[in-house]
């Protein structure tokens, strides 16, 4: 099994490369995609609807509830396809202040599985929120300031992730993720 792992900033271009990932991957076997938050169990919708709201008990309920959604794919979804792409993994750690987000990143990296193909697409806070701009439900955390905050915590902890630059074209962008997928 491949085990695919896509994240970054809101905006960042996440499910769209997930997406691309995705399609060359069916050809060549059974493909499993997953995007957290999920719809389809009461985490994933307790974590929208976190992300939706306002104030710093949203912040802290959006990013538990995120976890549980996440733990939730890995025990119903791990190891049953040949490949498993996991969009929004391990950096939802990030949301929360940087000492908690370091020590909780540890924690799940010694009970949730990894990767060698961790995929971090990297994009300036300033170009996320543009990219945002068009957005009907705008999230919690979709705001330059917590932006910054997020991209800086999230800088900290992939040490173990390809960090792909997300400002190019999708084009040249999917070249350098497959790329890296093909071990080159």
């Amino acid at each position: 099994m491949k085990f695919i792992v896509i994240d970054g900033l809101d905006g960042s271009g996440k499910d769209t490369h997930a997406q691309l990932i995705k399609e060359k991957y069916e050809k060549k076997g059974s493909v499993i995609l997953r995007s957290h938050p999920s719809d389809d169990n009461p985490y994933g919708i307790k974590a929208k609807k976190a992300l939706l709201g306002r104030g710093k008990l949203n912040k802290f309920r959006a990013s538990i509830y995120y976890a549980l959604d996440v733990i939730r794919s890995v025990h119903m979804y791990y190891g049953n396809a040949d490949t498993v792409i996991f969009v929004r993994y391990l950096m939802g750690v990030a949301y929360l202040p940087t000492p908690l987000a370091k020590l909780f990143y540890r924690v799940f990296t010694l009970f949730l599985p990894t990767s060698d193909y961790m995929i971090f697409l990297d994009l300036k806070p300033e170009e996320a929120l543009r990219r945002l701009k068009n957005r009907e439900d705008r999230e919690i955390f979709e705001n330059l300031e917590d932006l910054i905050k997020v991209r800086k915590k999230a800088l900290l902890l992939t040490e173990k992730w390809r960090v792909i630059n997300n400002s190019n074209s999708i084009k040249e962008v999917h070249r350098e993720i497959v790329s890296f997928l093909n071990g080159q």
